[in-house]
């Protein structure tokens, strides 16, 4: 899967967290090719249960250990699957975006059916110097420019390929220096593997798309999304 990327000139990958029970292989994977993935350190709102304050133990032991990782992420909120736990996805949510703030490191934020909430949050005063990714958007042209104007991109995956997907309306008047792209692997692969097990090697479709949309060349879609990317996660 790997040499798959690597043949289609995604080379660097940045891989989020998920929670206590992902940790291991993610560092294994960084620790085996360490010039081609770059680990994030998170808890995943779908992750916040009735221990997610143990899991935010590990968490910040490993943010402020000695492991070097290159965002805090996945994190975020998800009102999709299960609402009973949003009151500690909230609180799980401001503490990493505060650690975050505090080691100097951007987020990768999940937002899903809560991307309104999660740019309420940002809007504190308290929170202003946080930085990232709003991962997998897929919203309205008025929230992509809520995003930006906090400072945030707009990470765009496989959606973007879909039929008749809006995204390509709201994404043609923004300027590529505000995107960046990613997978949301192993799921929302792009046309034509739709339905199929997501890899980074698929994010060259997904450019295509892209500079499809925005009537460029592919050359210059890969050269800002990739530079924003390296300046985004210092790597």
């Amino acid at each position: 899967m790997l040499q798959r990327a690597f043949d289609n000139g995604v080379t660097k990958l940045l891989l989020p967290n998920i929670d206590s029970t992902s940790l291991k292989a993610m560092q294994n994977l960084c620790i085996a090719y360490p010039k081609n993935c770059f680990p994030m350190m998170g808890l995943h709102p779908s992750s916040v249960k009735e221990d997610f304050e143990d899991e935010l133990a590990i968490v910040k032991k490993e943010l402020f250990g000695s492991t070097k990782y290159y965002g805090v992420g996945e994190i975020g909120l998800d009102l999709y699957w299960d609402k009973t736990f949003y009151p500690q996805q909230k609180k799980a949510f401001i503490q990493q975006v505060q650690w975050a703030i505090e080691l100097d490191l951007p987020v990768s934020i999940h937002t899903r059916e809560a991307t309104d909430e999660a740019i309420e949050i940002l809007s504190n005063p308290n929170l202003k110097a946080a930085r990232g990714v709003f991962h997998c958007f897929g919203g309205t042209t008025e929230q992509a420019q809520q995003i930006i104007n906090l400072g945030f991109h707009l990470g765009i995956g496989g959606v973007l390929t879909f039929k008749n997907s809006p995204l390509r309306e709201v994404l043609t008047p923004i300027d590529l220096k505000h995107i960046v792209f990613e997978t949301d692997s192993p799921y929302l692969a792009p046309m034509p593997y739709r339905g199929k097990r997501n890899e980074s090697a698929y994010i060259l479709n997904i450019a295509q798309k892209l500079a499809e949309a925005k009537e460029v060349t592919l050359e210059e879609v890969a050269k800002t999304t990739t530079k924003n990317a390296a300046q985004i996660f210092n790597i």
